[in-house]
């Protein structure tokens, strides 16, 4: 199967097309809410209104498209989307560079490739995916006798993805305890939407039926405990919590117990981001290790690293101190949607060799989305690889 089919139907759906079906979907719906609306107001006389919280699964009139979902969660559709909109900014300023690039050149030689090459390093892809990405492009160029640019961004979406993918398999999936307690701790310095992150995912598995507890442990930060209690009301989970200034280890005493006490199945830990002293650091993240572990020996289960993506090639220097600091298992990397810059997911890969799992593509709760490297290389190319898949199907 070619690349382009391929991400055709694992992108957009196979069936009908779901694209026509969530928008059938979302029409149907519409014009139940309409026809009820009609029907309340012919029957039922002016009276006081009433605020009614809507429901979750309520369809609006901006954003019914986005909202609508099958039974199994979001489509495959409706995923692909957000990471269409959520990479909008890197897809106007990179893509548009190189629609200009390829129609300055006709044909594809070595100004050409030393171009792309700039181009690539101007949205921190990074030098070393970037050399890999060149040479990888020149042997296919040669190899297919390929003359002209057309058609040359999906040799390049192909390629990124190639080059995301190869070596030792990542696991993106969490490591999730069917049968006991999985705890999830989360690092990462302070500014990077770390506790915004705590919040979205602890809704993600409240979606997903799971009970839920959080462990303010950024006991240092001023605010910090509030801010994650704010987002644990938000979400509807309980915050398990001591006075600013406590031991951050003895809060996750606490929530270690707590969460065995309430038969919790996610506790997810806050930690201090404080890079002044990386020794410090070290010792305060192994002090925390040893209390889980001691409460749990298989525990934590993940330990994630919130990076900002709009702090470009800085998240590759936080990776890396961390990565010393402490066992990182995964990377999530936030406000995605907010940076011209998205090729850093490239540069930690080829790079860290650590797993980015989830992205932030947006402020809503459900924006953030387990990372897929085929739909992250799409969101980049998106409007050129539409039209490649349109003519390959002519």
């Amino acid at each position: 199967m070619s690349f382009l089919k391929r991400m055709k139907e694992k992108l957009m759906g196979s069936s009908k097309t779901e694209k026509e079906e969530l928008l059938d979907q979302a029409t149907e719906e519409q014009e139940v809410v309409e026809h009820t609306t009609t029907e309340v107001v012919e029957e039922i006389p002016v009276e006081s209104p009433k605020i009614i919280e809507p429901e979750t699964t309520e369809i609006t009139e901006d954003n019914h498209q986005k909202e609508v979902k099958n039974k199994k969660g979001f489509s495959a559709f409706s995923i692909t989307e957000k990471f269409k909109s959520g990479l909008a900014k890197t897809r106007n300023s990179f893509t548009s560079k190189v629609n200009d690039l390829v129609a300055r050149y006709r044909h594809v030689d070595e100004e050409f490739f030393e171009e792309l090459e700039d181009l690539l390093l101007q949205a921190d892809v990074g030098m070393e995916t970037v050399m890999e990405l060149t040479e990888k492009l020149r042997f296919e160029v040669q190899r297919k006798n390929i003359k002209d640019t057309e058609g040359i961004q999906a040799l390049i979406s192909e390629k990124l993805v190639e080059i995301y993918e190869q070596g030792e398999e990542d696991i993106t999936e969490l490591n999730i305890q069917e049968d006991d307690l999985t705890v999830i701790l989360f690092v990462g310095v302070n500014g990077v939407g770390k506790t915004t992150t705590i919040g979205k995912l602890a809704h993600r598995f409240k979606k997903q039926g799971k009970n839920v507890l959080l462990a303010a442990g950024d006991t240092f930060r001023a605010g910090a405990i509030d801010q994650l209690q704010v987002w644990g009301d938000r979400v509807g989970v309980e915050v398990i919590k001591q006075s600013e200034g406590s031991d951050p280890a003895a809060v996750m005493y606490d929530a270690i117990r707590a969460a065995k006490n309430r038969k919790a199945d996610i506790l997810i830990c806050d930690t201090a981001g404080r890079l002044q002293n990386k020794v410090n650091l070290m010792n305060e993240l192994e002090k925390i290790h040893r209390v889980i572990s001691r409460e749990i020996p298989s525990a934590p289960h993940e330990v994630l690293l919130a990076l900002d993506a709009t702090t470009g090639q800085n998240a590759l220097q936080q990776a890396q101190i961390f990565k010393d600091a402490t066992n990182v298992t995964g990377i999530v990397l936030t406000k995605l949607d907010g940076t011209a810059k998205g090729g850093i997911v490239l540069a930690i890969r080829n790079k860290l060799h650590i797993p980015v799992k989830f992205v932030g593509l947006g402020e809503q709760m459900d924006d953030l989305q387990p990372f897929d490297s085929e739909r992250y290389v799409y969101g980049l190319f998106a409007d050129a690889l539409d039209e490649q898949i349109a003519k390959a199907e002519e």
